[in-house]
This record gives C-alpha cells, sequence and structure tokens, in this order.
C-alpha cells in the first residue's frame, strides 16, 4: 500500500470526525443534548449512527480474516450479528425506549427500585465497554502499522485522543453526526473497491480454485515471520530461507522441508516458488490454525468440538446485541417507541447490506493473499487485496479508500463504547457534577483499555469482540428480557443473575485470554461461554425472584405499564427539551 495515499486518507477521515464533532460545541446547549440529543433523533438518522458504531474492527477487519482462514462456518459471524437486532426489534427495542432510562444502570434501578442492581449492571457495562473497546485499538494498530509503518501501539493512541476530543466536545447530538457519516463512509470504503475486486478476479486468466485444499502461492512470495511460528506440512516442500528453521540457521539458502511439523524462528524471511502449497500455521497449543476443509461448514477449524462452538457463537451473537450497553444508549435518543422500532428496522436494512462485503474479502484474501494465513496476519486481507489484484495508481488509491473506512471503524465504535462507558462512570463513579465530570470520566473510558490492549493483542479482531457479545448476553440479556415481560422479577433475582451469568462468562473470557487450559472440553466451554452462561442467568434470576417473591417492586404494575403502553402525544413549546435525571428515570 502506498504509504502517503494512505496517510492522507487516514488524516482525512481522522479531520472529519473532529470537524463534525466539534459542531456539539455549538448544538449542544442543555444536558439533554449532551446525554440523549434531547431524545428528538429522527429514525434514519439514529439508524445510520447506530450502524454506524456497531459496525466495528470485527466487522470490517476481522470477518474477512476469519473468513479467509478458517472457512465458510466463519460466515456465522455476519448471520449473528444481524440477526441480534431481530431479536432486539422484538423484545426490546420499543419498551426500552418507554422506560425513559438514560442507561442499562438505569434501566435497573427504575425498574427493580434497587441501589444493588444499578450498581452491579454498572460494574458490567463498564466491563463489556472495556472487552469490547480492546480489539477497536488493535485493529487501529494494524491498520495504521500497515499504512504508515508506525508501531502498532501508535494506531491506538491516536484513536484514543481523536475518540475522546470527539466525545468531550458534543456528547450525544454530536456523536449522532459523527456516526452517521462513518457509517457511509465505511459502506463506501468496502463496496466500491469490491466491485474492482470482483471485476480483476472475473478478468484473471488463470484464477485459482477458490475451494482448492489446501491454498497455493500464485506467484514467488517473500513471507517475514514476525514471530515465532510452527508449521505443519504434509508434502515435502521448497523454498528459500533467510533466518533459522528448526534451528538451523540460513542465508539465502534452500531449504526442504520434509511431512511433518517445523519451527521457524521470529524475523525469518521464506521465498516460496507458484504452485507452492501454503504451510499450515498451527497455534501455541498444538492445534491447527486454518480449517481441515475450508468450504465444509462444522469443519472443526482449531475447535475441538465444531458443533458446540457453532452455538456457543450462534448464543453469543444472537442475544448479545441487545446487551451491548452503546447500541441501547441510543434507542434512548428516539422520541418515542414506535421511533425506535422504525430505527431498528432500518437498521436491520442497512447492516445486512453492509455484511454482504466482508465474506467476499475473504475469499479474495484467500486466493490472492495466501501469505497471511502463514503469518497469521489475516485481518490485514482487506487492507492488502487492492494491492495484489489492482496495483498501481489505481490498486494504492482503493487502498486509501480501505484504509479511511477502517479509521472510521474504530473510530465511531470506540466513539460509542466510550459515551456509553464513561455515561456510566459519570453517574455511578465520579461526583456528580454534570457535564464536567463526563468529560473527566470520558478521560478514564478511554484511559484503561489503552492501557491493556498490548495483553490483548495476540487475539483475533472478531474473536475478542465474540467475547463481549458472551458476556453481554450473559447478563443484560435475561435482565432485559425478564425485566420488560415478567411482573414476577426481584432486585435480589436479577442481581444474582447478573453476579451469577455475568460474572460466569467474565470469568471464563478472562480465562481465555490468559490461555492456561489449552484443549478439551474445558478449553472449549471457556471460549464460547454463552451455550451455559446465558442459560445460567435466566434461571438464576427465575429461581431466585420465585424464592423472594415478597420482594417484587411496588411500582411493578406501574412500571409495566410505562413498558407496554403507547406513548400519548405530546406538544412540547419550540426549543423546549425533554427533561433527563440523573439517576433513576424521568419519562419524557
Amino acid at each position: 500500500m502506498n504509504q502517503t495515499y494512505g496517510i492522507v486518507a487516514v488524516s482525512a477521515a481522522v479531520v472529519v470526525t473532529l470537524v463534525i464533532g466539534s459542531t456539539g460545541l455549538r448544538i449542544s446547549r442543555t444536558t439533554s443534548d449532551f446525554y440523549v440529543a434531547s431524545r428528538t433523533v429522527p429514525p434514519y438518522l439514529n439508524a445510520m449512527a447506530v450502524s454506524g458504531e456497531y459496525l466495528s474492527a470485527a466487522s470490517f477487519l476481522g470477518i474477512a480474516g476469519l473468513v479467509a482462514a478458517q472457512g465458510v462456518e466463519m460466515l456465522w459471524f455476519p448471520v449473528g450479528y444481524a440477526a441480534g437486532y431481530l431479536v432486539l426489534l422484538a423484545f426490546v427495542a420499543a419498551p426500552l425506549r418507554r422506560s425513559g432510562a438514560y442507561t442499562l444502570p438505569d434501566f435497573a434501578e427504575s425498574r427493580l427500585e434497587s441501589r444493588a442492581a444499578r450498581r452491579v449492571a454498572s460494574v458490567l457495562v463498564v466491563g463489556v465497554g472495556w472487552l469490547y473497546l480492546l480489539p477497536q485499538l488493535q485493529g487501529a494498530g494494524l491498520t495504521l502499522g500497515l499504512v504508515t509503518g508506525a508501531p502498532r501501539w501508535l494506531g491506538g493512541v491516536l484513536v484514543a485522543v481523536v475518540v475522546t476530543l470527539a466525545v468531550a466536545a458534543g456528547g450525544m447530538r454530536s456523536i449522532t453526526f459523527v456516526q452517521a457519516f462513518q457509517y457511509c463512509l465505511k459502506l463506501t470504503a468496502l463496496l466500491v473497491p469490491a466491485i474492482f475486486l470482483a471485476l480483476a478476479w472475473h478478468g484473471d486468466p488463470s484464477p485459482a480454485g477458490a475451494l482448492d485444499e489446501p491454498p497455493t502461492f500464485r506467484r514467488h512470495t517473500q513471507v517475514t515471520v514476525e514471530s515465532t511460528v510452527r508449521i505443519r506440512i504434509d508434502e515435502p516442500l521448497r523454498a528459500v530461507a533467510t533466518g533459522a528453521v528448526d534451528g538451523k540457521g540460513y542465508a539465502d539458502g534452500r531449504l526442504e522441508l520434509d511431512p511433518g511439523v517445523h519451527e521457524v524462528r521470529a524475523g525469518t524471511t521464506l521465498r516460496f516458488p507458484p504452485t507452492a502449497p501454503v504451510p499450515e500455521r498451527e497455534t501455541d497449543d498444538g492445534r491447527r490454525s486454518g480449517a481441515s476443509s475450508w468450504a465444509a461448514p462444522l469443519s472443526g477449524g482449531k475447535d475441538d468440538h465444531p458443533l458446540y462452538t457453532t452455538y456457543g457463537l450462534i448464543f453469543a451473537t444472537f442475544l448479545g446485541t441487545m446487551g451491548l450497553p452503546h447500541v441501547l444508549v441510543r434507542f434512548y435518543t428516539n422520541p418515542d417507541g414506535r421511533a425506535a422500532r422504525r430505527t431498528t428496522v432500518i437498521v436491520l436494512a442497512l447492516v445486512g447490506a453492509f455484511y454482504l462485503l466482508p465474506p467476499l474479502y475473504g475469499l479474495l484474501g484467500r486466493l490472492y493473499a495466501p501469505d497471511l494465513l502463514l503469518t497469521g496476519n489475516t485481518d490485514a486481507a482487506v487492507l492488502v487485496l487492492p494491492e495484489r489484484l489492482v496495483g498501481g495508481v489505481g490498486g494504492d488509491l482503493l487502498g486509501a479508500l480501505i484504509a479511511a473506512g477502517a479509521c472510521a471503524a474504530f473510530l465511531s465504535t470506540a466513539s460509542g463504547l466510550t459515551l456509553s462507558v464513561a455515561g456510566v462512570l459519570s453517574q455511578d463513579v465520579l461526583p456528580t457534577l454534570g457535564v464536567r465530570h463526563f468529560r473527566l470520566a470520558t478521560l478514564l473510558a478511554v484511559a484503561v483499555p489503552v492501557t491493556v490492549s498490548v495483553a490483548a493483542s495476540k487475539l483475533p479482531v472478531a474473536n475478542a469482540v465474540g467475547l463481549a457479545f458472551a458476556v453481554a448476553a450473559s447478563s443484560f440479556c435475561p435482565l432485559l428480557v425478564l425485566g420488560i415481560w415478567w411482573r414476577g422479577l426481584t432486585a435480589p433475582g436479577a442481581t444474582a443473575g447478573l453476579l451469577t451469568g455475568g460474572g460466569s462468562a467474565l470469568t471464563a473470557v478472562a480465562l481465555t485470554i490468559a490461555g492456561p487450559l489449552a484443549d478439551g472440553w474445558t478449553h472449549t466451554l471457556l471460549a464460547w461461554p454463552a451455550v451455559w452462561t446465558v442459560p445460567l442467568g435466566f434461571l438464576t434470576m427465575i429461581l431466585v425472584s420465585l424464592a423472594t417473591r415478597d420482594r417484587i417492586p411496588a411500582g411493578t404494575e406501574a412500571a409495566m405499564a410505562r413498558l407496554h403502553l403507547p406513548e400519548r402525544p405530546a406538544e412540547r413549546p419550540a426549543g423546549r427539551s425533554a427533561p433527563v435525571t440523573r439517576r433513576g428515570v424521568t419519562t419524557p
């Protein structure tokens, strides 16, 4: 990728984000403007903003990387990400907007009349937000590293600075316009290059077989291994090496490898001839990183129990969307419940259209950038394809457009997450000083994930987001579904369910990232916890609520009526904003 074009494109995306975000200093005149845009965002604009913040690094880069590496079974990621809005539409969108809350802790306290439930919900919102921010920072480092050659940590720091400035400047009203713009940029950045890439693939006089297993190098290819890897080959392989392979040093020496497992040391450069099969990379725990059959669903990949992992992914993505704090906070900006439903329907269309594109990039990445399978850097497939297929100035321009779109992906999602986490921190952690401490909370919301992002640097982007979905599904899905649809939910039941379901998922995620358990059912259960943590959260809430029936909140009937009865049309004086309280709920 031409670094000059890439730097200009990324800089333009950052500048436009800051310019649009700075408008919040002029148009955010009230606290209601700052927190919920005075609940006046129309459905089409809100839908674009929701789509902008929802389509994160996992959507823009991670899905294509997983499809390239592990095959069609990874298509469950875009299916689950989009289908989660169907569940949100059916069970949550309109009642949640009618609740009048601003954050999930607000909803927990107003529905259950419990400060304890609010505190637990606050901790989980912050945990999910920080967990989701990590892959955004990781993806930013990857993109800026490829575009500019800068160290990866710099990308995360740059995103953190830009997001902090944009969120602190104008709050929800300015971020709404920023995220709507960024959705348009992201869709354009994938759609336009995809057209040219598909034409180049169609015009290739000798296209590689899409279903060939294993994939092969199409031309003389040089691969530099950044970290020590173990590779498995099934047939004798010849290459030219500079570095150390199996403990033996080479200096542009001829390398002949027999079938089996071989170690390639960090910094080693391998040059492969055309038609040579791509060696299969082994993970640290001895598993193969690629799928045993790329085009076969449930082929196993690196997991011992593929059917279970598929259900784990379905549970997490289908049910986790309704528990993502940065998505839910946008529904509070709609004028009423009907507008919230319309917003969700439009989001389904926008997100569904976007998710048609990453699988195409994954397929083309496997065909034209197979060296990424060896280095393990498959998240970069979207970024390198224009240079590989189109080349020349056209390829550089398309690559710069994709880099700008990737930058928008990190900025938009990170903005939404920062806004939601900062809202909780400013209400439940910092003293009551309104907008002033919201801006201080913004710094805290970004500083923690930036500091710990290095610890999660080896986790694939889409997998990291999947873990955040699992935590959200295990904690907030039971709270919202039961809180909205069951009168018998009590504060002790909700608190116990949040601690049990969300706590179990958080523990599983922490152990998965730390990696102490490498194989067997224990590893699989921890890596894909939603199958058992979601039912555990529901069951705990129901059983404890039944055991504490005398603790049903006194205002339950009024709360249920507010959640399910249509709003009365109300006329407000021009220029007057709906009130928003810091704690609890004020119905507009």
